[in-house]
């Protein structure tokens, strides 16, 4: 299997999650070995992926430095990792990308849109070689090999609607679309009003996200998945993983895990020189089978 770009530019716009502004976005293609690069584009400032250039992981995953960092990476990011995108520019006019409906659903219509084509050059894997742990109280997240990208995570929240939730999801692009691309984020209205005094979810609303009262959900449509608040997690995982550059071979495990817990994760991945390898694909002995995997 070969790197991967996007056939064409494509841009589109969308209203920023936190800013309540609208944020235009232009996805431009990239040539091998360039990976994911966001461009603040107000200052021109390039920003790689990497766990180290994140600033902030309170509500969203934010890169580079104020005032010229990008918030609200990981539900794009998400889709990139599905769609096995290993090189593009992503140019944000604006201080975060667009939530748009609150999940990555339609981040995979523009790639549908602008077409993912081969590059001249062997695509590239991260192989976790062995378990890599990190834990806050009882909150953790963890990596291990496994012979196929797995995702298993568990959430356990005071609600009657949310509860306790697991998952676990065998990743493919297919089934991402079908499982995970369409779970959208949560937030409680109780909330609202706070982060609204800190200048924080300005632009929440139920058409970008699941809303709920102390006993119910607000939006009128209801869930899209009975255990959508879980699967929304892995959703933020995956895009939280694409900043270690590569899609990752392993199995992720997590309870209750945040966006700090997977910076920890990823940081603590790259700082151990034996828990990951980074591999070509024509060197896998089953990369027929991986190729129906991350195709």
């Amino acid at each position: 299997m070969y790197q991967q770009t996007i056939k064409k530019r494509v841009e589109f716009t969308g209203i920023g999650l936190h800013s309540g502004e609208p944020i235009r976005v232009i996805l431009e293609p990239l040539g091998v070995d360039n990976g994911i690069v966001f461009v603040h584009a107000n200052s021109g400032i390039e920003l790689k992926l990497n766990p180290k250039n994140i600033s902030e992981t309170k509500l969203a995953t934010v890169i580079g430095k104020r005032p010229n960092s990008i918030s609200t990476i990981e539900h794009f990011l998400s889709a990139i990792y599905a769609y096995s995108i290993d090189n593009l520019r992503v140019i944000v006019y604006g201080n975060e990308m667009p939530v748009m409906d609150g999940s990555a659903i339609s981040f995979c219509m523009l790639f549908d849109e602008a077409g993912v084509i081969k590059q001249n050059r062997f695509k590239k894997i991260m192989v976790i070689k062995k378990e890599i742990k990190v834990q806050m109280d009882n909150k953790y997240a963890i990596l291990r090999p496994s012979k196929k990208p797995r995702f298993k995570f568990k959430i356990d929240f005071n609600h009657p609607i949310i509860g306790r939730q697991e998952y676990i999801y065998n990743f493919s692009k297919k089934s991402y679309i079908e499982d995970i691309a369409r779970a959208r984020t949560f937030g409680f209205a109780r909330d609202i009003q706070y982060l609204q005094s800190i200048n924080l979810a300005l632009g929440a609303s139920l058409e970008n996200a699941v809303g709920l009262d102390d006993n119910s959900v607000l939006n009128p449509e209801g869930l899209r998945y009975e255990n959508e608040f879980v699967r929304h997690k892995i959703l933020d995982a995956m895009g939280d993983l694409m900043l270690l550059g590569h899609q990752v071979l392993g199995e992720y495990e997590a309870f209750a895990a945040s966006h700090e817990l997977n910076n920890l994760l990823t940081r603590k991945v790259l700082e151990s020189s034996d828990a990951y390898e980074i591999v070509k694909f024509k060197e896998f002995e089953s990369s027929k089978e991986l190729v129906k995997v991350f195709a």
